[in-house]
C-alpha cells in the first residue's frame, strides 16, 4: 500500500515536470510601415536564464507549417542561412536576476509585404520546460494622392441612363484603400438609381493595391454649379486616415427656353464715335446659334452671341434684334433693344469774320444742332464773356479787336463739346502810342535802339526818317525790325549817333497817317594829355557838340580855361625841379611825344610856346631817360 502511494506520487511529479510550461509573453500584433524596421519582443519568466531560444515564422493558413530561422543555446547563436531572413535579422537577449525575467528582441530590417505573418518565440528552460508566444506582424503603406480624370464633354439632362462623370485613381496602398464619392458635402449612394459606381481593384506585383472608381450619374440642371470629389480612406499603423481629391464641376447640357439682349457698357448715353458691344445670351447650355438684325439689315457677329459696333454714327440708332435657334429642340427665341446715338454738329458762327469801324456795334451768333439740350458760352483770351448764343459788342474800339471763341457743350454728355473762333478786327486810322522810345543809353561806339508802337487796322506801315541836325542830311538806318499783331505794329531801329539827330516815325494805312519825332543828342570822345604822367593817357569825356545855345558854349570855354591853368601849374613845378637838378631831361622827349598819333575822332590839345623852357620841360618829361652829363 505504501509502495503504491509512492509510485503514484512519483508519476505525478514526473508528469507535471514533463508538461510544465514557461510563461512567455508577446504582443498580439506589431505594426510597421513598408521598408521600415520591425521590433518584436519576447519576454519570459524563469528563476534562471533560458537554456534555449528558438524563432519560427508561419504564413497565414491552417496548412502552413512553422519554419525555424534562428535559435540560440548556451549563448551560442545560429541563424539558418537558407532562410529569407538570414541577412535582415538581429536578436538581442537579456536576463534580470532580481526580476527573474528574460527579454528577447527580434529586429527585422527593410520590412517587405511578404513579412506579414506570424513570428513564434519558443523558450526552453534548464529543466527542459518549454513555453512559446506568437506575434502577428502587420504591414502598412500610405497610398498615393487620389487623381481625378473627369469627362470634358458635357452631359445632357435628357440622358435616360447614368453617364460617366469622372474616374478616381489611387495607387500603392496597403492594406487596400476604399473610395467614396461626394457631391458637395454629401456622399453619393450607389443604391440610388441615379448613381452608379464601378470599382476595380488591382494587386500589383509588389503586393500593393491600385483602386480605380468610376462615377456615373443622371445629371440635372442644378448639377451645373455643384462640386464633386472622391474621398480615399485607408489604415496606417492601425489608425484610420483619409485624403480627398481636388474638386471639379460637371458640364451639364440643357435646352434654351429664353434669351436676353444687353449692351455694354450699360446705362450710358451713347455718342457718335463710341464703340459698343451687344451681347445675346440664352439660359441654356450650350448656347444656341445667334443672329443679329438692325432694321431690315442682317449683321455679322464674329463671336457667337456678341456684336461689336465700332465708331457708331447717328444712323446706327434704332432697334436691334437677336434671334436664336436651338438645334436640339428646333425652337426659335428672340429679344430686342433700342439704341440712340447722340450727336453734336459743327458750330455755325455768323458772321464768321467781321471788320467793323471804330464806334460801331457788333453782334455775333453761335449755333450747333444736337440731339440733346446744349449750353453755349463765349470766351476771349480764356475769359468767360457771356453764357448764351448771342454776343453783343458795343462801341467797338481797338481793345475790341481779338479772337472770340464760342463753345457749345451737351451738359448731360460732357464728352460732346465743340468750339469755334471768330476774328474781330476794328478798322481805324493809325495811332502812335507813347511816341518814340529810346531803349538804350547813348554811349560811345554803341548804337541806340528806338521803338515806335502804332495801332490801326488795316495794320499800319511804319517808315523811319533820320536827319542830321547840323547838316540837314538824311542819315541811313542800320537795322529795322517790325513785329505785327492783330491791330498794331511794333517797329525797332538801331542808330549810331555821332552827331545830333532827329528821328521821325510815320504810321500809315488806307484810313490815315500819324507821325512822331524824337531828338537824339550825339556823344563825342575827347582825348586829353596829362603832363604829370610819364606816358600818354587818353580819357574819354562826353562833350556835347556845338549848339546854338549860348549857355552850352560858356560851359565849354570855362572847362578849357581851367584845364590850361592846371597845365601851367604843373609845368611850373616841373621847371623848378629841373633847375634844382632833381629832374633829368633830354632832347628825345619831344620827339617821342610828337610820335603820339591822335585818332580820327579825338581832339588833341598841345601847349606850344616856341623855344620856351616849358617846351623843353615837356620834352624832358616825355623823352627817354638820360644821365645828367647828357
Amino acid at each position: 500500500m505504501t509502495y503504491t502511494a509512492l509510485l503514484l506520487a512519483g508519476l505525478a511529479v514526473l508528469t507535471c515536470k514533463t508538461w510544465a510550461l514557461v510563461d512567455v509573453r508577446m504582443e498580439d500584433v506589431v505594426e510597421v510601415t513598408l521598408k521600415g524596421q520591425a521590433k518584436i519582443s519576447c519576454t519570459y519568466t524563469l528563476t534562471e536564464e533560458a537554456k534555449m531560444i528558438i524563432w519560427f515564422t508561419k504564413l497565414p493558413g491552417k496548412d502552413q507549417n512553422r519554419k525555424r530561422f534562428y535559435y540560440s543555446e548556451n549563448q551560442t547563436e545560429i541563424i539558418d542561412q537558407n532562410h529569407e531572413y538570414a541577412e535582415r535579422i538581429k536578436v538581442s537577449h537579456s536576463y534580470d536576476t532580481e526580476e527573474e525575467r528574460g527579454s528577447v528582441v527580434l529586429i527585422l530590417d527593410d520590412v517587405q509585404l511578404t513579412d506579414e505573418r506570424e513570428f513564434i518565440c519558443m523558450v526552453h528552460s534548464v529543466l527542459n520546460d518549454v513555453g512559446e508566444g506568437r506575434t502577428h506582424l502587420k504591414i502598412y503603406n500610405s497610398p498615393s494622392l487620389p487623381v481625378i480624370e473627369r469627362e470634358h464633354t458635357g452631359i445632357s439632362v435628357s440622358e435616360t441612363e447614368p453617364s460617366k462623370v469622372a474616374q478616381c485613381k489611387v495607387d500603392d496602398g496597403y492594406p487596400r484603400p476604399n473610395i467614396t464619392w461626394y457631391k458637395g458635402s454629401f456622399p453619393l449612394d450607389p443604391s440610388d438609381g441615379e448613381v452608379k459606381i464601378l470599382e476595380s481593384v488591382t494587386v500589383k506585383p509588389s503586393g500593393l493595391f491600385r483602386v480605380e472608381s468610376e462615377l456615373h450619374i443622371k445629371v440635372k440642371k442644378e448639377d451645373e454649379g455643384a462640386h464633386f470629389y472622391c474621398e480615399v480612406k485607408y489604415l496606417m499603423l492601425g489608425k484610420a486616415r483619409m485624403t480627398e481629391s481636388s474638386r471639379f464641376n460637371v458640364t451639364v447640357h440643357y435646352p434654351t427656353t429664353n434669351i436676353k439682349l444687353s449692351i455694354n457698357p450699360p446705362d450710358k448715353l451713347i455718342k457718335e464715335g463710341d464703340t459698343l458691344e451687344l451681347q445675346c445670351e440664352g439660359n441654356g447650355n450650350p448656347q444656341p446659334i445667334f443672329s443679329f438684325r438692325h432694321g431690315e439689315r442682317d449683321l455679322i457677329n464674329e463671336d457667337n452671341g456678341i456684336l461689336h459696333l465700332k465708331n457708331v454714327k447717328r444712323s446706327d440708332s434704332g432697334e436691334y434684334v437677336c434671334e436664336s435657334l436651338d438645334l436640339d429642340t428646333g425652337m426659335n427665341y428672340e429679344d430686342s433693344l433700342n439704341i440712340k446715338v447722340h450727336y453734336l454738329d459743327n458750330i455755325m458762327v455768323t458772321p464768321d469774320e467781321t471788320d467793323p469801324d471804330q464806334g460801331h456795334d457788333i453782334t455775333l451768333t453761335c449755333n450747333a444742332l444736337s440731339s440733346l439740350p446744349t449750353h453755349t458760352a463765349w470766351y476771349k483770351d480764356g475769359k468767360l464773356l457771356v453764357e448764351r448764343h448771342v454776343l453783343e459788342l458795343h462801341n467797338a474800339s481797338y481793345e475790341t479787336t481779338g479772337k472770340y471763341m464760342c463753345e457749345v457743350m451737351v451738359l448731360s454728355l460732357p464728352e460732346l463739346k465743340k468750339q469755334k473762333s471768330v476774328q474781330v478786327n476794328v478798322r481805324g486810322k493809325p495811332e502812335i502810342k507813347e511816341g518814340i522810345k529810346v531803349n538804350q543809353m547813348n554811349k560811345v561806339n554803341h548804337p541806340v535802339n528806338l521803338t515806335c508802337y502804332a495801332q490801326g487796322y488795316p495794320i499800319p506801315n511804319i517808315t523811319w526818317t533820320l536827319f542830321d541836325q547840323q547838316t540837314g542830311q538824311i542819315v541811313p538806318v542800320l537795322k529795322i525790325v517790325n513785329q505785327m499783331m492783330d491791330n498794331s505794329v511794333h517797329s525797332l531801329i538801331s542808330v549810331k549817333a555821332t552827331s545830333d539827330l532827329i528821328a521821325n516815325c510815320s504810321a500809315t494805312n488806307e484810313l490815315g497817317t500819324d507821325d512822331a519825332s524824337q531828338s537824339i543828342k550825339a556823344f563825342v570822345r575827347v582825348t586829353t594829355i596829362s603832363p604829370t604822367s610819364t606816358t600818354t593817357e587818353a580819357t574819354e569825356i562826353t562833350v556835347q557838340p556845338k549848339s546854338p545855345q549860348k549857355g552850352g558854349s560858356g560851359v565849354i570855354i570855362a572847362v578849357i580855361i581851367i584845364c590850361l591853368l592846371l597845365i601851367a601849374i604843373v609845368g611850373s613845378v616841373l621847371y623848378y625841379l629841373y633847375k634844382k637838378g632833381k629832374l633829368p631831361c633830354g632832347r628825345s622827349g619831344k620827339k617821342d611825344f610828337m610820335k603820339q598819333k591822335a585818332s580820327k575822332d579825338d581832339i588833341v590839345m598841345e601847349m606850344k610856346s616856341g623855344k620856351s623852357e616849358e617846351a623843353v620841360l615837356l620834352q624832358g618829361v616825355n623823352g627817354d631817360k638820360k644821365s645828367p652829363t647828357e
